[in-house]
């Protein structure tokens, strides 16, 4: 899976802008704030239909205009496909895949599969349980329609729960209410919850094997799932056994207090935690065992390796690392961001592309 070609209008700094990509390695070099993740945001707007960068559609829209507008065309292993977007000032959106009008997200996601990396991605190792979940979530997403499915049924069913919650504490209503919501709860609680163990699973097979080729053997990484359920042969029932026991507390509360919303995945350096007590060199390395066990696994899943991204993250690796990420991306469509390309440039051949940024002006270099 590659992008051949990527059209912007409206996008960010961007009023209009067409390129064509390598489906090998191509830079994007330039001064800060020119416009670099800017493409790196707008292939990862392919692929999910959000943001890495903003919740608010309405940010990715050029200063002074009403909609943005972003075309890509994917080569894929079976049928190629061209992917529209259009972004408009009122929040709304609309997708289209080879001209058809895609109305549900679960039919568009899958498309075009990217894994980015940028620094920010540190908050899966240092951050709160949510950034955990968030990467987790995403990465089932791309893989599972029916994860989809399960995930938003889940999350609408949580939020009518805590909603019922609030009513029963405000006018003393029977909890007994909560019953039907706890099946449902039960119900799609344990199939995320399974599927998570499943990826944590793979993901340590994957993880284990990169991370000791990173740190040459030096280091052994450790993904565990964190939950309280207890019973994972029979989750969906333990569930509901805890959802029960706890609902005189989320009653009191005004929120469900157990579920895979509230669960996390630690990650383990040397029989450490990462995230208390390893360094920052082990922080970035963990990530990105992350991202390169995920690309991995896309490949195993889909036979198809999905699009890389890396957003500047290569200045905040050392040597090995940055040779490491260089040498691994030999068969892997790859679009980089930098300030500089000394590393870089002795790992281009003749089908890599380098092209300068300026002010949202792209030119295609020599090298």
């Amino acid at each position: 899976m590659y992008v051949k070609e990527l059209q912007l209008i409206n996008f960010r700094n961007y009023k209009n802008l067409n390129i064509k990509l390598s489906e090998n390695i191509n830079v994007f070099v330039g001064n800060n704030a020119q416009g670099k993740t800017n493409i790196l945001e707008s292939l990862y707007y392919c692929s999910l239909a959000k943001s890495h960068r903003t919740n608010k559609d309405r940010e990715l829209i050029k200063w002074g205009e009403k909609e943005a507008y972003i075309k890509a065309y994917v080569a894929r292993q079976r049928l190629d496909k061209k992917i529209e977007l259009k972004i408009f000032d009122k929040g709304k959106k609309g997708i289209n895949i080879n001209s058809i009008k895609i109305t549900k997200l679960a039919d568009f996601i899958g498309t075009l599969n990217t894994v980015i990396f940028s620094p920010e991605d540190l908050a899966i190792v240092k951050g709160s349980p949510l950034n955990r979940r968030r990467f987790v979530d995403i990465e089932l997403c791309k893989l599972s329609k029916k994860y989809f499915y399960n995930l938003v049924q889940y999350k609408k069913v949580l939020n009518e729960r805590n909603a019922a919650i609030k009513k029963i504490n405000k006018s003393k209503l029977n909890s007994e209410i909560l019953d039907i919501y706890d099946k449902q709860l039960g119900y799609f609680g344990s199939e995320i919850i399974q599927k998570r163990l499943k990826y944590i699973k793979n993901l340590n097979s994957m993880g284990s094997c990169i991370h000791e080729e990173i740190t040459s053997g030096k280091e052994k990484i450790l993904f565990k799932y964190i939950t309280a359920i207890k019973d994972f042969d029979d989750i969906e029932n333990n569930l509901l056994e805890l959802l029960l026991k706890n609902r005189k507390k989320d009653i009191d509360n005004n929120v469900t207090s157990i579920g895979p919303h509230r669960d996390d995945f630690l990650i383990e350096i040397n029989g450490i935690d990462t995230r208390v007590f390893g360094s920052q060199g082990q922080q970035r390395t963990a990530v990105l065992t992350i991202k390169f066990a995920s690309l991995e696994l896309i490949k195993k899943i889909t036979n198809d390796y999905p699009v890389l991204l890396l957003d500047d993250v290569l200045s905040e690796l050392d040597i090995d690392r940055q040779k490491y990420v260089l040498n691994s991306i030999k068969n892997v469509q790859t679009l980089i961001t930098c300030t500089g390309i000394v590393e870089i440039k002795k790992h281009l051949n003749d089908t890599s592309k380098l092209f300068n940024v300026e002010n949202g002006t792209i030119t295609e270099m020599e090298y």
